[in-house]
């Protein structure tokens, strides 16, 4: 997939660099992706890239890491 938040749809937003004499160039915003493994609700683990947003919100739930013995 693109660069593409798995949970929230969040993509590239095109914009413009603005020089000092004004003159407008396109520009493309990418969200700030990361990839994580997620645990589903049926506690299997999966790689998903998710946006910060996503992460901060509690949208994605990482899995426990257990220490072995």
């Amino acid at each position: 997939m693109g660069k593409q938040c798995e949970v929230c749809g969040k993509k590239p937003q095109v914009g413009h660099h603005v020089s000092h004499s004004n003159i407008k160039t396109k520009r493309r915003f990418e969200p700030n992706l990361q990839s994580v493994r997620h645990q589903l609700p049926s506690g299997e683990v999966k790689t998903v890239t998710v946006c910060t947003r996503c992460l901060r919100s509690g949208a994605v739930t990482k899995p426990v890491v257990r220490k072995s013995a």
